[in-house]
């Protein structure tokens, strides 16, 4: 089966922030492009810079927890069991408001970007660098 992965062998988890680790369930390598699947657990108070991606649409699946997502000029708390389109081209974010951590997922279409996650967690390389080299604009400040 192209792309399954069981739990054990889920791959290793990437510190992208001190409030964020990501870890890559599916990669568009293994889906011929097609898309992308990350898990991202964020601590309290932690959040992404409204941006918008040029190349992907992302749907976000809450798992534990409630984020908060901007969405154009729309802003939801969205608790567990959530699901929502963010379409490309449109400002969002995403953080977490409470005390406690999150968990969801996020599948890119088409993936790709999730390669970006990789290059910050080494941290050698400069994040607007990697946001133009992705085709990712941002566009305002922290949700947060």
């Amino acid at each position: 089966m192209t792309g399954a992965r069981s739990k054990e062998t889920g791959g290793e988890w990437l510190q992208t922030r001190p409030g964020e680790r990501c870890l890559i369930r599916v990669s568009a390598e293994e889906t011929n492009g097609a898309y992308s699947i990350v898990e991202i657990v964020a601590s309290p108070g932690d959040s992404t810079p409204m941006h918008v991606h040029q190349n992907e649409d992302e749907h976000f699946v809450i798992l534990e927890g409630t984020a908060r997502i901007a969405c154009g000029d729309k802003v939801v708390d969205a608790p567990a069991g959530t699901s929502m389109s963010l379409p490309r081209n449109v400002p969002h974010a995403w953080g977490n408001p409470t005390k406690s951590p999150i968990r969801f997922v996020v599948t890119t279409t088409p993936g790709g970007v999730e390669e970006s996650l990789r290059l910050i967690a080494r941290g050698d390389v400069d994040i607007m660098a990697i946001a133009e080299k992705f085709k990712v604009q941002i566009v305002g400040p922290l949700l947060l």
